[in-house]
């Protein structure tokens, strides 16, 4: 199709939708930054920094479990009645971590939470993919990106800030009108083609893949395990059992939950496995380097989220730059190939440094790494969604982000046990057995208030044992370029699938509305 004749960017639809999809991407962008700089200080208020890796697999894991099941239930059902869905589940988890009274109570209330975001993340980009042709939503990422990058940006200084001036709840009380009011929006303005009917949801095998996710996840979360011998066996015959279920049952369903027939496409495939890589990778950096900034160089809360400023802008340059430049060529390879291969280093930085490293040393990293990544993530799922027919919409964008999702869970539960263990070997056996059990509440504020020997002790330690780990993130990230070197570039799809429906509809008013 010549260009045209291609219909506007912004149709009457896509404008009417935009400001409650923007509202929803940055409620689920926020959500996985707000709590990065005020992580360390959550844990140790609930005596619990040794479980710090615990209260970011708890949302991740839930996250990780319901987005294939959200994707599928919106090719089923409509993808607006399941974002509304999504949005009650994020509200009610938000509401229930504000009354947390211990780091076991806060787990549990974060994987409602997390169920509820993942659906989130799922449900505004199909909707998306839905609205907007491939080639068109290239320029489209640039506004994505800005959600993204506001909430990134916000999310780490505001989750800082409330930890400094007030209290950790408050984080949690802000979800509960910013998700109300996007839920309003969202009610209110987004209209889609109602879905197809006749569709099945393999409820049976969304169990068996939540099942293997959970067991997986928990499996690389056993490093510094010291409870009962049997569990980690358990865990790992749990995850066998339940992955060769999922995949059987798949296999033997007209419509599974991921239709294993799309791994067949390398413009899935590849696209696939690389968000993984960069879940583990990018994912597990972020979640540890604030604590690590607090901890092992002292900053604040504040500051702490202020260095991330850095990261974000870089990935607002890149995402907006290469999605104009994918619209207006409609060629794609170049800029994963590019953005892995400028995270790499950027990640690398970060094992390189220690208690006495600049400031500027890390803006630099972080800027290396959001550059990159700007480069790569949004693009991965472009490519996907181009590959794929309207039935499998929800389902293939579920996949990708789901597998990123994977990587991101367990990046944070392999790095955070590698990071436990080095801590604990790396204080000084005089200083651990003064302090006790104290050691598994040192916030911020409360390392201040230990004798310095006790604090320059206890800093030096964590500035010993985390920043090495971001040397293995390094590695996958490598891997991660190696497979964008056989991404297949294929023509970009000018017309929307919302198009297509309404276009082959011969009804005089049109194609119905979920």
């Amino acid at each position: 199709m010549d260009r045209t004749e291609h219909p506007p960017l912004l149709t009457a639809g896509v404008r009417r939708a935009l400001p409650g999809i923007l509202l929803v991407m940055f409620l689920g962008a926020l959500d996985q930054t707000v709590m990065a700089s005020a992580l360390p200080t959550v844990a140790g208020d609930l005596r619990g920094l040794d479980q710090m890796p615990a209260i970011i697999t708890g949302y991740l894991v839930a996250a990780t479990a319901a987005m294939p099941l959200t994707g599928k239930l919106g090719d089923a059902f409509g993808r607006k009645k399941v974002l509304q869905a999504s949005l009650v589940v994020f509200i009610l988890g938000a509401a229930l971590c504000s009354l947390a009274q211990s780091v076991p109570e806060l787990i549990a209330y974060r994987a409602v939470q997390g169920t509820g975001g993942g659906g989130l993340m799922i449900g505004a980009q199909t909707v998306i993919g839905e609205l907007v042709s491939p080639r068109d939503r290239g320029r489209f990422l640039g506004i994505i990106g800005a959600a993204f990058i506001v909430a990134a940006v916000v999310g780490p200084l505001a989750g800082g800030a409330v930890v400094d001036h007030l209290s950790w709840r408050w984080i949690f009380y802000f979800y509960v009108p910013l998700g109300l009011a996007a839920l309003a929006v969202v009610t209110l303005t987004l209209r889609l083609p109602a879905p197809p009917g006749g569709r099945h949801v393999d409820y049976g095998g969304a169990a068996l893949l939540s099942l293997a996710i959970v067991s997986v996840i928990l499996l690389c979360s056993t490093g510094s395990y010291a409870g009962p011998a049997w569990v980690v066996p358990a865990l790992v015959v749990l995850s066998v059992l339940s992955l060769a279920g999922w995949i059987f049952v798949s296999l033997r369903t007209p419509d599974p939950i991921i239709p294993l027939a799309l791994f067949r496409d390398a413009a899935f495939a590849i696209p696939t496995a690389v968000s993984f890589l960069l879940g583990f990778a990018m994912f597990a950096t972020l979640s540890y380097l604030p604590a690590f900034l607090q901890v092992g160089m002292g900053m604040s809360a504040t500051a702490s989220g202020g260095m991330l400023i850095a990261l974000m802008a870089g990935i607002l340059i890149t995402t907006a730059a290469s999605g104009a430049l994918i619209t207006r060529t409609g060629r794609y390879k170049l800029y994963p190939v590019a953005g892995t291969l400028l995270a790499v280093p950027g990640v690398w930085l970060f094992s390189t440094m220690d208690a006495g490293s600049s400031p500027w040393s890390v803006l630099f990293s972080m800027l290396l790494l959001g550059l990159g990544i700007g480069l790569v993530m949004q693009v991965m799922v472009l490519v996907v969604q181009n590959a794929v027919d309207r039935r499998d919409l929800g389902a293939a964008t579920s996949t990708v982000t789901f597998l990123r999702q994977v990587g991101s869970s367990v990046g944070v539960a392999v790095l955070g046990t590698l990071i436990t263990v080095r801590f604990a070997a790396a204080v000084p056996a005089p200083v651990a057995a003064g302090l006790g059990d104290r050691i598994r509440s040192l916030t911020p504020k409360a390392l201040e208030q230990l004798p310095p020997p006790d604090r320059a002790a206890v800093a030096e330690a964590f500035g010993h044992a985390l920043p090495p780990v971001f040397g293995y993130a390094a590695l996958v990230l490598a891997v991660a370029f190696v497979l964008t070197l056989f991404l297949p570039e294929r023509e970009l799809r000018t017309t929307a699938h919302a198009d297509t429906v309404h276009d082959s509809d011969p009804t005089p008013g049109g194609a119905p509305h979920d």
